[in-house]
C-alpha cells in the first residue's frame, strides 16, 4: 500500500532533511510548517505515520501524542527530539507514541530506524486489510482435481501465476473464483503485499467510485475528510474485482486509465497518485455478450482480458465430488461438535448425480448442514435436501423451508439436545435464509430493492447473501 506520512516540524532545514530521508516511491509525505495548521491537516486526511517536532507541539507533547493516536485511523506517531531526556522519552512513550527518535544522530542511523518504524506500521494496517489466516489461506494445490477439465484449466493458472499479467477470471456462481484469486496472490511474487477484495456490484455507483479511488475533503456531500481508494491500499499487491460486469460504464472509463497509466485520481483531486497493483477481474457473465449489448467496453474487455481463466462448473467435473465432500468433512469437523466420520454410499452417489447449481459453494454448505442434522457418526440420505436425496417430505429431517405450520413451531429433535443459545443461532440462520431467500425471489435478484424492503443496506444484504449461500444470479 502506499504510506501517507505527515511531517509536522518548525524548522525548514528539519523538515527538507526528513523529506529526504522519507523518499521513496511508495511514500508520499505531506508537511505542515506552523502548529495552527497541524489539527487542520490530520481532521482532513488519514495518516500512517506522524513525525511530530517538540518544537511544533511545546510544552502540551504528551497531550498532544495522545489526542492524534485517538484519531480515527489511529496514526503511529513518531516524536522528533534534539535531547536525550529519558524522563521525558518514557513520558511521550506512555502517552502513545512508537518511538522518539533524536535528531542529532547520523543520516544512516534515522533512515534505518525510519524504515523499521514504517515498515511495521504498514504490516499493521495490511493486517487489517487482508487478515493473517494460515490455515484458510488458499492454495493452488487446494485445487488439485482428478478431473481432466479441471487439471487443464489448472495447468494454465500454474503458467501465469508468477507474473504481473492481468487476469479475468470466468465461470458460473459459486465455483471459487475469488478463492483462486486468493491462491494465486499468496503464491505470487506479491503474497508480501495485500490483497484487496472489492464486489463491484454490491455497492451504489458513487460509493463504489470513492470505495476503488479514493476521494478528497468536499469531494462530494459527507466527505468530511480526505478517504484513500482500495487502489491505494493494495499498493505492491493484488487487487481482486468481483462481479467486474456490473460496473457503471463512466467508471469503466476510469479503470481503463488506471490499466493504461497505473495511476489513480481521487474523487475531486486534481493531481494522479502512481499505483503498483496485479488486478484480477471476476464475473459469471459473458462479458462479450455485454459488450454487443453495450453495456461494457470493448477496450476495457481486452485490457482485463490478458489472461482469461473459466473455472469448470461442478457439473462438468463430478468425480471430483468425492473428494471434496472429504475436504469438507474435515473442514468441518473442527468447528461442528459432533462425531460425523464418513458419508454412508447412497447419500454421496446422490450428491455425485445432482446438478449443483450452486457449484462448489453450494456443495459446501450441504455438507454443513447435513452435519449439523446427523444423529449418527454418517451422513445419510435423511439430512440432504429433498431435491438432491429424492427422499419424500416424510422422511427428510427438514423437508420444507417453512417452520410456521399451524401456528405452531418445528423444532428438529436434535436441536433440543443443543444449548439454547446455540439452538436459537441455528433457528435464525434458517429463518434468515428463507426470509432473504423469499425477498429476493420476489425481486428476480434485485439487490437495492431487496435491500431497501429488508430495511438494511445493499452492502449488508450483500454480506449476508454470501455468508448464506444465496447469489443474486439464481433468482434472474
Amino acid at each position: 500500500m502506499l504510506a501517507n506520512i505527515l511531517l509536522a516540524v518548525q524548522e525548514s532545514k528539519t523538515e527538507k532533511r526528513f523529506r529526504n530521508l522519507l523518499k521513496n516511491p511508495d511514500v508520499l509525505v505531506n508537511s505542515v510548517l506552523k502548529p495552527e495548521n497541524l489539527w487542520e491537516t490530520v481532521s482532513r486526511e488519514s495518516f500512517d505515520l506522524v513525525f511530530l517536532s517538540l518544537g511544533i507541539i511545546g510544552s502540551s507533547a504528551s497531550e498532544t501524542v495522545n489526542s492524534l493516536s485517538t484519531l480515527p485511523d489511529s496514526p503511529a506517531i513518531v516524536v522528533l527530539s534534539d535531547r536525550d531526556d529519558p524522563d521525558e522519552r518514557t513520558e511521550l512513550l506512555a502517552a502513545g507514541c512508537v518511538s522518539v527518535l533524536n535528531t542529532g544522530v547520523e543520516d544512516a542511523i534515522l533512515e534505518e530506524a525510519i524504515a523499521s518504524i514504517l515498515q511495521r506500521r504498514l504490516e499493521t494496517v495490511e493486517e487489517s486489510i487482508t487478515p493473517h489466516e494460515p490455515d484458510k489461506t488458499p492454495q493452488l494445490s487446494d485445487f488439485i482435481s482428478s478431473s481432466p477439465a479441471m487439471q487443464t484449466f489448472m495447468s494454465v493458472v500454474h503458467r501465469v501465476v508468477a507474473s504481473d499479467a492481468t487476469l479475468l477470471i470466468m465461470g458460473e456462481t459459486g465455483v471459487g473464483k475469488e478463492r483462486l484469486a486468493r491462491a494465486i496472490h499468496a503464491e505470487s511474487p506479491r503474497s508480501n503485499g495485500p490483497f484487496v477484495s472489492i464486489n463491484c456490484g454490491a455497492l451504489s455507483e458513487t460509493l463504489l467510485e470513492s470505495e476503488l479511488f479514493g476521494h478528497e475533503e468536499g469531494a462530494f456531500t459527507g466527505a468530511s475528510r480526505a478517504r484513500r481508494g482500495w487502489f491505494e491500499l493494495a499498493h505492491n499487491g493484488t487487487i481482486f474485482l468481483d462481479e467486474i460486469g456490473e460496473m457503471p460504464k463512466h467508471l469503466q472509463v476510469k479503470l481503463l486509465t488506471v490499466l493504461q497509466t497505473r495511476e489513480v485520481q481521487r474523487v475531486g483531486a486534481e493531481s494522479n497518485l502512481h499505483i503498483d497493483v496485479r488486478i484480477i477481474a471476476a464475473t459469471n457473465l459473458d462479458l462479450m455478450d455485454e459488450v454487443k449489448a453495450g453495456r461494457f467496453r470493448r477496450d476495457l474487455y481486452y485490457r482485463l482480458s490478458v489472461v482469461s481463466l473459466t473455472i469448470p462448473p461442478l457439473n462438468e467435473r463430478r468425480e471430483d465430488i468425492p473428494a471434496l465432500i472429504n475436504h469438507f468433512l474435515d473442514h468441518f469437523r473442527g468447528e461442528i461438535p459432533n462425531r460425523i466420520t464418513s458419508i454412508r454410499r447412497e447419500a454421496e452417489e446422490a450428491l455425485c448425480s445432482y446438478d449443483w447449481p450452486g457449484n462448489v459453494r453450494e456443495l459446501m454448505n450441504v455438507i454443513e448442514r447435513a452435519m449439523l442434522l446427523a444423529e449418527g457418526d454418517q451422513i445419510t440420505l435423511a439430512e440432504l435436501p429433498v431435491s438432491i436425496s429424492g427422499l419424500s417430505s416424510a422422511e427428510s429431517i427438514l423437508p420444507t423451508p417453512e417452520l410456521i405450520e399451524e401456528e405452531s413451531l418445528r423444532i428438529p429433535s436434535e436441536w433440543l439436545q443443543l444449548p439454547l443459545a446455540e439452538a436459537r443461532e441455528r433457528l435464525l440462520t434458517e429463518f434468515e435464509r428463507s426470509y432473504l431467500d423469499g425477498l429476493l425471489r420476489a425481486n428476480s435478484g434485485k439487490i437495492n430493492r431487496t435491500a431497501q424492503q429488508a430495511g438494511i443496506r445493499p452492502r449488508s444484504l450483500y454480506e449476508k447473501m454470501k455468508r448464506l449461500g444465496l447469489s443474486k444470479e439464481d433468482y434472474k
